[in-house]
């Protein structure tokens, strides 16, 4: 039942055929991305996939996490701290070069992370660079940053935010980032260069040849294919007929792919957790007491059963527990007594939840449902992805609430973001921002998702986890 129907799904759509066979396509890989990329440029971005598109494959950062979350060199060979741990000296790695030829020195790393520290750019972990007052290039290859305060490690920051070429955008007014030529047509020092970008299509990237064998060397793979395809269905059906390698699928599918010969399953930890976000610069939103109503009416364990069919875990707080990479306790949620939550429903007017996407929207709707159940009236409108965004993080914030899948960092520097757009001060360190979105709910969370991934067998060397889907890419090969 499901082939005939992912079959007619299909046909006439942008893949074309079901059950012809894989296509023959060598070493291109193709991977399905739900929705265009927000922005290829890291100063902009909260798309997750573009910020792994970034980081594994057209660019490099500093340092990197391991498989054991271990951060090592990367784009810097190593690092020396002063014995007070306020001044960080990366030494990079001199071969790295940009794909115009030009090499990668200190004044790159130097010109992103000004970039990044300068509040017109926008850069949505500013608040990570907070405590960073001075970066200093001593020479072309050793860079020299200093802290306000001690630091316990290297910032997560740096594991997160890819090196841009300076001599490329030092001339690109800061407040003017985003219209920037390097966004459309980019180039980077990484594995893969950039090849073109079809909008709401695919972006297309191809194995660098030079890069340096001190950074892994040239890539296995010849091109890497990012095809944009929003409709379950249809990326479900490209992905049986051989069209697609990589897609990620509803939890629902998850035994018919399973089944598929030349198909496996890829389960795997997310840093990702889905949310009600509640503008709490609007009223009914702006007292806690409906805040904690909304998120009371939520029947988590429900959803997680109904709509991941297991993958996932109930959020109670913005954080998982221990042994998916996160922090750990989760702290037990503010109560709100029944006769306070009555009588804040009954007051409380009808509102609207943003969600993005083209799909049947079938959290939504069980969240819908939930709260009516307590008696809010709710309405959903789907808006395309980039509408979204605009709407959410726009200096307007123009939504009631909206249904956010939030991705996380292994420095938990998300979260004070996350606090900002629920439009509450976040706390003045991560713990205390932690307790406040627990306590005060200006985000109702919802579940922590697992990756569902479905993956053609003729790719090999995959591995996806905390870190993102395509940490591999660089070490992918096909099965001939």
């Amino acid at each position: 039942m499901i082939r005939h129907l992912i079959c007619g799904a299909l046909a006439g759509a942008l893949l074309a055929g079901c059950g012809a066979g894989e296509p023959r396509r060598g070493g291109t890989v193709l991977f399905a991305s739900g929705a265009d990329l927000q922005s290829i440029n890291p100063l902009l971005t909260v798309h997750p996939l573009a910020r792994q598109v970034q980081r594994y494959v057209l660019l490099t950062t500093l340092v990197r996490y391991d498989d054991s979350l271990q951060i090592r060199p990367y784009l810097a060979r190593g690092w020396r701290w002063s014995p007070d741990r306020r001044v960080l000296a990366f030494d990079l790695h001199t071969e790295a070069r940009w794909h115009d030829g030009r090499p990668t020195t200190a004044r790159d790393v130097a010109w992103t992370l000004e970039a990044a520290r300068d509040p017109a750019v926008g850069y949505p972990r500013l608040g990570d660079l907070a405590g960073l007052t001075d970066v200093r290039v001593e020479s072309d290859s050793v860079v020299t940053l200093r802290f306000s305060a001690p630091q316990r490690g290297i910032p997560d920051v740096f594991t997160d935010l890819a090196i841009l070429p300076q001599h490329l955008l030092r001339g690109v007014a800061r407040d003017r980032m985003r219209q920037a030529a390097w966004n459309l047509a980019p180039v980077g020092n990484g594995p893969f260069r950039f090849v073109r970008h079809e909008a709401n299509r695919r972006w297309v990237f191809a194995a660098n040849p030079d890069f340096p064998a001190v950074l892994g060397g040239p890539p296995k793979l010849e091109r890497l294919v990012l095809a944009v395809v929003d409709e379950p269905t249809t990326k479900l059906a490209a992905l049986v007929s051989g069209e697609l390698d990589f897609a990620g699928i509803q939890p629902a599918h998850a035994e018919f792919v399973r089944r598929e010969r030349d198909l496996t399953v890829l389960d795997y930890p997310l840093l990702f957790t889905y949310g009600l976000v509640l503008n709490t610069r609007r009223p009914p939103f702006d007292l806690p007491d409906v805040r904690r109503a909304i998120a009371a009416a939520i029947v988590r364990d429900e959803i997680v059963a109904a709509h991941v069919y297991g993958f996932g875990t109930p959020a109670v707080g913005p954080l998982v527990a221990r042994g998916d990479g996160r922090e750990p306790a989760r702290p037990a949620p503010t109560v709100i007594s029944p006769a306070v939550a009555s009588r804040r429903v009954r007051s409380s007017p009808p509102f609207e939840i943003l969600t993005a996407g083209s799909g049947e929207g079938t959290l939504e709707q069980l969240v819908q449902a939930q709260l009516a159940r307590a008696g809010f009236t709710v309405r959903i409108r789907q808006l395309e992805l980039s509408t979204f965004l605009a709407r959410l993080y726009g200096p307007a914030h123009d939504f009631d609430a909206a249904i956010l899948g939030i991705p996380g960092d292994l420095g938990l520097g998300y979260l004070r973001p996350l606090a900002e757009l629920a439009g509450v001060p976040p706390g003045p360190d991560l713990a205390a921002t932690q307790r406040m979105l627990t306590d005060a709910m200006p985000v109702a969370f919802i579940y922590h998702a697992r990756g569902v991934q479905g993956a053609n067998r003729r790719v090999r060397g995959v591995r996806m986890d905390l870190r993102g889907e395509l940490v591999t890419v660089h070490d992918w090969w096909v099965a001939p």
